[in-house]
């Protein structure tokens, strides 16, 4: 759903190359994704776009991505690039039908390699699934810029979350993606294959380094104690009084808190289902020999011990 006033998007307002941002939530997963245009251009960029799966019946549709689509072209903006900050497992992307729509170039993090890698072996893909990001247009490094009109977006490598995690800086902005968390819900779990709380600690300090008046926008907000949802904080705010990675914490102690927590969360409902398809840049595995499509469950993958002794019994 959208959310908050719709972005003034008036070229003759001093914006003072800043961008507009519009929010886009998502409260079946908790995610925010994001319209950030440039007023003066009428360019944008869409960051983190989501494809709605009812899992218990397996159906795939596109109300969210519609909700985006009709907020962009009732704008007159023209889409530039459609940007992942990661590999998501807790929702599916809509990236390539936001593309079809409305074109631009869809776009992540150069480790998505390394995550292709890793789970191409949990899916047991075959030979045919490329590990080499072909599937995205654009692979981006550490520090590269990109152009939204006349905005500037400088990509940030800042793994932890998993290991080909991007944030955006775009203007006054930075979108960090599943770094941090509104500050009374902290950081994102480390425990997911590639992940490093200690890399984590590090991406975040970086973030926290920017100027205390930046804005920070975070992918998920999972409304803590009922609280009224959230999805803007700064610099500052961060530093002074995130729950788990304020300026008084030390790596240590960050580590240690994110190990204890991580053992006792469970795996989001849409792992199995969404890293598969996100992995792809939100294209589905291909069909059968009767056009029909799939997804695959891995058993025992993220926990549960070996099946071999089971498997005999079944």
């Amino acid at each position: 759903m959208i959310i908050g006033p719709g972005a003034n998007l008036d070229p003759g307002a001093d914006h003072r190359a800043n961008p507009l941002v519009q929010p886009f939530f998502d409260p079946r997963t908790w995610t925010l994704t994001y319209v950030v245009a440039d007023p003066s251009t009428k360019r944008c960029a869409i960051i983190d776009p989501v494809l709605d799966l009812d899992l218990a019946s397996g159906t795939l549709t596109i109300e969210s991505a519609q909700t985006v689509i009709d907020y962009v072209q009732g704008n007159g903006l023209s889409v530039d690039y459609i940007l992942e900050t990661h590999v998501h497992a807790d929702h599916v992307t809509s990236a390539p039908y936001l593309k079809a729509q409305l074109g631009g170039q869809i776009g992540i993090g150069g480790a998505i390699t390394t995550v292709q890698d890793t789970f191409a072996g949990i899916y047991n893909e075959s030979s045919e699934f490329p590990r080499n990001g072909s599937q995205f247009d654009v692979m981006l490094d550490d520090n590269q810029h990109l152009s939204i009109g006349d905005l500037s977006c400088r990509a940030y490598h800042v793994p932890g979350h998993t290991p080909a995690c991007m944030a955006f800086h775009i203007g006054d902005a930075v979108f960090v993606g599943d770094t941090l968390f509104m500050p009374d819900a902290g950081t994102a779990r480390c425990d997911f294959p590639g992940g490093d709380a200690s890399a984590l600690f590090h991406s975040i300090q970086r973030i926290l380094a920017l100027p205390d008046n930046t804005r920070l926008f975070v992918c998920h907000d999972y409304q803590p104690n009922g609280r009224e949802l959230m999805w803007e904080s700064t610099v500052a705010e961060q530093r002074a009084a995130n729950i788990h990675v304020n300026e008084y914490i030390s790596e240590r102690a960050f580590v240690d808190m994110r190990q204890q927590r991580d053992s006792s969360l469970s795996m989001p409902n849409l792992m199995l289902a969404s890293l598969q398809i996100n992995m792809r840049a939100g294209h589905i595995p291909p069909g059968d020999a009767n056009g029909r499509l799939f997804l695959r469950v891995p058993l025992n993958a993220f926990g549960g011990g070996d099946l071999t002794s089971l498997a005999a019994e079944l």
